[in-house]
């Protein structure tokens, strides 16, 4: 069975996390310090960023450090992971659920303009799959009617939006850094923002203090520790080669698959498939599960519940190319593991299924 995603972790990953513990020091210490200054060069030009102990830990903290509270709104997409809006109500302000535009997977500007009210104070934009949203659109809006940008950029490491790296349009971007992210630090966040917001962040990531035992806020414990940044700092070295090698399988897919919609590219965007998904007609579980059954292939569907379905969420909206969306996506491997072989078994799958009419 080709896997659908495939965490890459090695010797070099071992040799990091031994020496670590060989120094004694494995709590939050001079590695995770290394590790944000280096993804800060690397990912987001030069940009401040703090670690911490998972990409919701970090969009909360953001939000937190943004001021977010009750009686605020946030726009975010409802086709998302339940993350993107958890982190916005745990502030106890109400995220509020718009449609994506029907190419991209992504918030649609026009959709996020109609739901504009007087406690709207953010726009939280999911560069989903790995592909950048419409920051120009985005931006333009949120200055227009003097709201923030909220980057949730969990799954777009190295994608940019006219040349300009993601997580550099808000008031602050998170990463996620969980096993089958383009890179990992096994568990693991990356909040990119500017100063001011960056010492919040800090602060409310350990127990609101920056000297010991001087709490100036009411904070939490979301640190990373050393032994988590030692393995990220070894995946950061090798993430521009793995997104060349997640393009280069996306591009074969592309140029090789019938019968099914691929994943379009945006003229402005660079894409780093996290995510290679494809809209199919019919019956999608049967589809699956005839990749699965009779050809080996596995394949995920990110996300078959909107936000605005779940129980926890539940709202009567009209959302159709969410709903849309949410009934004929299927996510097919192109992780940097995939050999020409498997590529060739996965094209073969698709087809074959597609015109068996699965």
């Amino acid at each position: 069975m080709i896997p659908p995603a495939k965490p890459i972790l090695g010797e070099d990953e071992r040799a990091a996390v031994d020496r670590v513990i060989a120094s004694g020091m494995v709590a939050q210490g001079p590695e995770v310090a290394a590790f944000e200054q280096e993804f800060a060069d690397q990912v987001v030009g030069g940009r401040r960023c703090v670690a911490v102990n998972s990409g919701t830990s970090g969009q909360h903290l953001g939000l937190l450090a943004a001021g977010l509270s009750a009686g605020d709104e946030v726009i975010v997409p409802s086709f998302t992971f339940a993350a993107t809006a958890n982190t916005v109500a745990l502030t106890g302000a109400t995220p509020v659920f718009v449609d994506i535009e029907p190419d991209y997977f992504c918030l649609d500007p026009r959709a996020v303009e109609a739901a504009i009210t007087e406690r709207t104070r953010g726009i939280m934009p999911v560069h989903l799959y790995g592909h950048p949203a419409n920051m120009t659109e985005l931006v333009a809006i949120a200055d227009k009617h003097g709201l923030e940008i909220y980057e949730d950029a969990a799954q777009a490491h190295a994608a940019t939006w006219q040349g300009k790296p993601v997580g550099t349009f808000g008031v602050f971007a998170m990463f996620s850094l969980y096993p089958t992210k383009n890179m990992t630090s096994i568990e693991g966040g990356m909040v990119a923002c500017d100063d001011e917001i960056a010492r919040m962040v800090r602060l409310l990531r350990n127990q609101g203090m920056e000297k010991v035992y001087e709490n100036e806020v009411v904070g939490l414990n979301n640190r990373m520790t050393d032994v988590h940044a030692a393995v990220g700092r070894v995946q950061l070295t090798k993430l521009k080669g793995w997104t060349e090698t997640r393009q280069r399988n996306a591009a074969f897919l592309d140029a090789n698959l019938a019968n099914v919609v691929v994943p379009p590219v945006a003229p402005e965007a660079t894409h780093v498939y996290h995510q290679y998904t494809i809209r199919v007609d019919g019956d999608r579980d049967r589809f699956r599960q005839a990749l699965a059954d009779e050809h080996g292939v596995g394949s995920g569907v990110y996300y078959p519940i909107p936000n605005h379905r779940l129980p926890s969420f539940r709202r009567e909206l009209d959302l159709p190319e969410t709903e849309r969306a949410a009934g004929q996506v299927i996510s097919l491997p192109v992780h940097p593991s995939l050999s020409s072989a498997d590529l060739d078994q996965i094209v073969h799958a698709v087809n074959t299924v597609a015109k068996a009419g699965a």
